[in-house]
């Protein structure tokens, strides 16, 4: 039983705020695991909407060498991205895992419930979530590395800025600007009370069990103001730890050109940059061929135009959102064309894929592509970023 328009556009009174506290972080998942499964009572699938949603915690297996002053050598913190949730997480947590890291995967304020609950959150509430992930990580580990999709990955260099522990990013398709246009997205507030509608940039229907389809202009609001937090702190730091990094050239969600900025300023040696593009051969200036990986996003055999936001993090076998998983991502055509978003949900998984560019939707019928056909070879460019350091 799906929620009602009319309430998962309001907030559900669950996890609008940081709820970890003193709580150690097995705790902080039992209690959001209870959380999430009073927020979706009386709903489809319950079981696998809270194990998707919910953070998570793993633990190397035997064979790795132990740390020196805490149980583990190394430990890695995952944070999701913007109305999203830890599941985006799992597939880069089993990668550590196996590599010998000690994981954990929060879930931010706002997220993981039902959009209404993005209404009112605040960026600091999210700020707040991952220092705590850091802290509880730090217990564990004589290294601290965080990871970072989208606005997780804004959150980590915003954490790493702050907290001296921190060894290594990891960056995906990081949040680092956004279209200014969102720093008046709350101006809402003066009329919304009037019109409900405006405190929404899109209202839409919530197929995704893992991520909110609908988007709340405080949402986009916070986000630009995580960024602008972040370029703050930037112009009076600088960031001397290695750092992977990977993003898309045809990303149509966060400016790719200021990633491109931030990896020119990334002074340590071992720092990487995994490029997906359509142009492989036109390699941006300013970065040092050591330091930059650039792939063919485009994979013809698979009708796949290009890579997108929602896909660098992705496995082509995850059953959810794979290749041949049960969501399909058309809302770029909802309300619009219900024809096109129509056909676009009921067509074959061979039909075109990539990001929702202007010029991949000119060529015909566009499913956004969410998931990672380059995943493998990915694993093996991290690993070996991973055994220099």
């Amino acid at each position: 039983m799906a929620i009602p328009p009319e309430e998962r556009l309001q907030p559900s009174g669950f996890n609008s705020s940081f709820n970890g506290g003193p709580l150690a972080f097995t705790e902080y998942v039992a209690h959001n695991r209870d959380m999430l499964v009073r927020a979706h009572a009386g709903t489809d699938d319950l079981q696998k909407i809270v194990d998707g949603n919910a953070p998570f915690e793993l633990k190397p297996p035997p064979g790795f060498p132990p740390g020196q002053q805490k149980t583990y050598r190394r430990g890695v913190l995952l944070t999701h991205g913007l109305t999203g949730s830890p599941y985006s997480m799992r597939h880069l947590a089993t990668f550590f895992q196996q590599n010998g890291f000690r994981v954990m995967a929060v879930l931010l304020p706002g997220h993981g419930t039902q959009p209404g609950d993005l209404l009112d959150v605040t960026w600091q509430e999210w700020a707040k979530t991952v220092a705590y992930g850091a802290y509880k990580l730090a217990e564990e580990v004589d290294e601290v590395y965080l990871a970072g999709y989208s606005i997780g990955g804004a959150l980590s260099v915003y954490q790493s800025l702050r907290d001296s522990r921190v060894r290594g990013l990891f960056l995906f398709s990081p949040a680092l600007k956004i279209t200014p246009k969102a720093a008046w997205a709350n101006l809402h507030k003066l009329y919304s009370w009037l019109i409900p509608s405006a405190r929404w940039v899109d209202v839409k229907p919530d197929l995704d069990i893992y991520k909110y389809e609908s988007l709340a202009k405080n949402a986009a609001a916070q986000t630009y103001a995580l960024t602008r937090a972040v370029h703050a702190q930037l112009r009076s730091h600088h960031l001397d730890i290695p750092i992977f990094i990977v993003a898309s050239a045809d990303d149509v969600t966060v400016d790719t050109s200021v990633i491109l900025k931030f990896m020119e300023h990334a002074r340590h040696p071992l720092s990487k940059l995994v490029l997906y593009t359509t142009e492989p051969a036109k390699l941006p200036s300013g970065i040092p061929a050591e330091k930059l990986e650039s792939v063919n996003s485009a994979v013809p055999d698979q009708k796949i135009l290009s890579s997108a936001h929602t896909a660098v993090v992705m496995s082509p076998e995850d059953e959810y959102y794979g290749v041949v998983g049960e969501y399909s991502n058309c809302i770029h055509y909802y309300p619009d064309d219900m024809e096109k978003y129509t056909a676009c949900l009921k067509s074959p998984a061979s039909m075109l894929q990539g990001e929702i560019t202007e010029k991949n939707l000119a060529i015909g019928n566009l499913r956004r592509l969410m998931y990672n056909p380059d995943f493998v070879a990915l694993k093996a460019s991290m690993k070996r970023f991973i055994d220099k350091l």
